[in-house]
């Protein structure tokens, strides 16, 4: 027995694992049917029966009976509790961990916003808001250097990183600041130099436009025509008739009436360029003075009548007659054709 004993231990292993006796017989590592069968009764005799039943009968039949070191522990084959108490702890732990990183995620999205809105701040609101001063006080008739190239481009950076809002707030608000110190400036100018004045700011506000908005245009066209539904151009010229114009209408209006009752009290581009100006900000404006208005603008006045032409006639005579007793004669009529009235 000994011997017999020596040599079942005495076993090698090949490259199948099969395994190889002294005798050289094959040891296979898979159990045969009645290793499995002791295997099952060493099971079912380790964890036996509640209160003396058989297994399989009784009420805990169907019952598969967990069997540790410590109390035996029934798990119900059909609906599987156990595997339900762990996949629902597993469903909370991802849960958790998906919260977690929803939570991070939020953090750094909002960490990112706050060091763009921060790079906007120092880097290309500055910038931009030096190149709108430069443009807003240049007159007509001067040349500033200006990189309108580098404006478009913080124009579109700003855009691109989803701050078209905040720049045109703060775009909005620069000029409205501006307009209240032109504002401030013609409430100290005096009468016989305010038509001047208001000419002067109205046009060199006009032709700043002319500049500012194309260098705009990124943002008029992808949130001010897409989401506000309206035009940089308009607004800003809104801007004007509502913070310059409207304050001083009612004292400009006299002098323009007073000025167009004497003619070249005021140079006549002078006086257009204002009369059609403020029908531009404002075309209500025109019914405050037709007769101003209409000798600057058609169609102010209503559709000539038949009936009104003797009407018309005397008015143009009146006019004659003012002209030639302020010094603007008529010239040589001697080969002028008599007319049936002399």
């Amino acid at each position: 027995m000994e011997a017999m004993e020596e040599d079942s231990l005495d076993i090698k292993d090949d490259p199948n694992h099969n395994y190889c006796g002294s005798g050289g017989t094959k040891v296979s590592s898979y159990p045969s049917s009645s290793q499995l069968s002791e295997v099952t009764t060493v099971v079912w005799s380790v964890c036996p029966a509640v209160s003396g039943e058989e297994p399989g009968t009784g009420p805990r039949s169907g019952r598969l009976w967990s069997c540790g070191t410590g109390k035996s522990k029934p798990m119900d084959s059909d609906t599987g509790s156990e595997s339900s108490e762990i996949s629902e702890a597993d469903g909370s732990a991802s849960s958790a961990s998906a919260e977690g990183k929803f939570s991070l995620d939020s953090t750094s999205k909002f960490l990112l916003n706050a060091m763009a809105i921060e790079d906007y701040r120092k880097n290309h609101w500055p910038n931009l808001e030096k190149a709108i001063d430069r443009l807003l006080i240049q007159k007509p008739t001067d040349h500033i250097s200006v990189s309108y190239a580098q404006i478009y481009s913080y124009v579109y950076k700003c855009v691109c990183q989803q701050h078209s809002e905040l720049l045109y707030s703060d775009l909005m608000s620069k000029i409205t600041y501006h307009l209240q110190q032109v504002s401030t400036h013609l409430k100290a100018s005096p009468p016989e130099n305010f038509i001047e004045d208001f000419n002067t700011a109205l046009t060199q506000y006009t032709a700043s436009l002319q500049c500012i908005v194309p260098v705009f245009m990124y943002l008029n066209k992808f949130y001010i025509e897409s989401k506000l539904n309206r035009d940089l151009r308009n607004d800003l010229m809104k801007l004007f008739a509502d913070g310059v114009a409207e304050k001083h209408v009612n004292t400009l209006m006299p002098l323009l009436i007073k000025a167009h009752s004497q003619p070249f009290q005021v140079q006549p581009s002078t006086m257009a360029s204002v009369v059609k100006g403020l029908y531009s900000l404002r075309p209500e404006w025109a019914q405050l003075a037709p007769d101003l208005f209409s000798g600057f603008i058609p169609q102010i006045n209503p559709p000539a009548v038949e009936s009104l032409l003797p009407d018309y006639a005397a008015h143009d005579q009146k006019l004659q007659m003012e002209l030639s007793l302020n010094g603007f004669p008529r010239g040589d009529q001697s080969r002028k054709r008599a007319s049936d009235d002399s």
